[in-house]
């Protein structure tokens, strides 16, 4: 049977099952037994051929109590692990990408007599409010500002209009869906001239016909409030022989009051 050396530990080992005839290993011993290493044995073994073949040095020769490793000179430090970079710039932060919007929408009078009311569309916010607002919605393509504020009025109210004048433009920022959004609202003053009031709108939760002297209070949004003061001269200018001031006098403290309240 022939025996391989095993690498680092200066002894031998059968690579083969005892002759069973012989009951002893190919080193000599008792059968099942292996010879250990004596500690003046020679630093050759011989191969299964009879060649001599130089032991591998052990494991303790590769390095000594001094710590130092082969090839080392005596003395010499040893080499040092390069030090890990330092000051690596943190990541950028990712920028979003800004998105310009418009919409349009208005401010929908019903003008019987002396009584003069608007219908408003309730939203519920983020904070579970309900909030009352002007109905307004996107540009689809092709439309004009005007097209789409009396789409989007009868499209939340179910109240068929007509432009009477520009109301005014709103702007503001948000950011959703990780995107920084600018939109631009344009309002209008509108007729209504047909129709039934209706909530189908998905995103709208009630409408109503509320009378103008409430608008001051009832209106959610400060940008908002604040275009009603145009809208006395507006329907002045195109014709309509109405006091809308006189209907609304706590219009300028109402908004003083509750200014800041943000945009739709």
């Amino acid at each position: 049977m022939s025996t391989t050396l095993e690498p680092g530990d200066g002894e031998t080992k059968p690579t083969g099952s005892p002759t069973p005839s012989s009951g002893r290993t190919a080193v000599g011993g008792s059968a099942g037994s292996e010879r250990s290493p004596q500690p003046n044995q020679s630093t050759e073994n011989r191969t299964s051929n009879g060649n001599r073949k130089p032991a591998r040095r052990s494991s303790s020769a590769k390095s000594d109590n001094s710590g130092q490793k082969p090839g080392q000179k005596p003395g010499q430090k040893p080499a040092s692990k390069p030090a890990a970079k330092t000051g690596a710039k943190p990541p950028r932060n990712r920028r979003l990408t800004r998105v310009e919007e418009t919409s349009a929408g208005g401010l929908v009078l019903r003008l019987d007599g002396g009584q003069i009311e608007a219908a408003l569309i309730g939203r519920i916010d983020r904070r579970k409010r309900l909030v009352w607002s002007m109905p307004k919605g996107h540009l689809e393509e092709g439309e004009t500002a005007e097209q789409a504020a009396v789409r989007e009025a009868q499209e939340e109210t179910g109240i068929q209009s007509r432009v009477i004048a520009p109301l005014g433009v709103i702007d503001f920022w948000f950011v959703a869906e990780g995107r920084r959004i600018h939109k631009t609202v344009h309002h209008f003053v509108l007729e209504a001239t047909g129709g039934d009031l209706s909530d189908e709108d998905i995103e709208v939760e009630e409408v109503a016909w509320v009378p103008v002297a409430e608008l001051p209070t009832r209106l959610g949004y400060a940008d908002e409030r604040r275009l009603l003061e145009r809208v006395p001269g507006l329907l002045a200018d195109a014709g309509f022989h109405v006091d809308v001031r006189a209907l609304m006098p706590g219009l300028s403290d109402a908004d003083e009051g509750r200014a800041g309240a943000g945009s739709a």
